[in-house]
């Protein structure tokens, strides 16, 4: 289990999060979602360890992670899908996805790995001699999140995977994220679409200027009113 207890992150003198406290469930995919600004983004940056927090805790199966070096953290079996993919354009398709196991050395491992990932996108595949620079965005989407899937990871955090994308090829990325689920890695999703994300997530979180103010499964959170009136545009009559 991830847990957050507690966690406070300021830029400057800007309270980033004021006190954030969460569970991610072994196996479960939790979400999160909040305005642009809320923190969300920043939250998943301290957890992997690109953004240092000034009290609180992360753990990992009771490991306190928060604030460790990032390789550690990676190795600990945490892995981030960043916002805005952050492939290597000048990279083949293969060369980023080799660099998702930088800190692995089981060959045959990583072999069958790699062909778990081509199984779960099947374009990456047929593109494995391409630069990613010059894939599509849905594309090198799939190239990011299996990039992460590389590192093997307990725990696989991703931060709005749907951004800019058509939403068919949204639909196919989903599509993905439960089959990855259902393969036991354990999802921590920030997503702007709000009715997948709810629809898809075990739990959810709702994040307002840095503090948790709602918690509950994704599909109750569907039907309340006040997140449907703020995330999903509709009024419940």
């Amino acid at each position: 289990m991830l847990k957050v207890n507690d966690l406070h992150v300021s830029y400057g003198g800007i309270k980033a999060l004021r006190g954030v406290s969460l569970e991610v469930p072994d196996g479960k995919i939790v979400t999160l979602i909040g305005a642009n600004g809320a923190g969300k983004s920043t939250l998943l940056r301290t957890i992997s360890g690109l953004e240092k927090a000034e009290k609180g805790s992360i753990k990992l199966n009771d490991d306190e992670i928060m604030n460790k070096n990032i390789s550690w953290i990676c190795q600990k079996g945490i892995a981030l899908v960043p916002e805005g993919r952050r492939v290597f354009g000048n990279l083949t398709v293969e060369e980023n996805l080799k660099i998702g196991a930088y800190l692995r050395n089981d060959r045959d491992e990583i072999a069958k790995d790699f062909e778990w990932v081509y199984s779960l996108f099947p374009r990456l595949k047929e593109r494995s001699w391409q630069m990613a620079g010059t894939l599509s965005g849905g594309e090198q989407q799939m190239l990011a999140v299996g990039r992460a899937l590389m590192s093997r990871p307990e725990v696989m955090m991703m931060d709005e995977p749907s951004l800019g994308l058509a939403p068919l090829i949204v639909r196919q990325i989903f599509d993905i994220i439960r089959e990855i689920n259902r393969t036991g890695v354990t999802i921590l999703l920030i997503e702007q679409n709000a009715n997948m994300a709810l629809n898809v997530a075990d739990d959810a979180y709702v994040l307002e200027t840095g503090e948790i103010v709602l918690h509950g499964p994704g599909k109750k959170l569907l039907e309340n009113q006040q997140v449907r009136e703020a995330y999903l545009g509709k009024k419940k009559n």
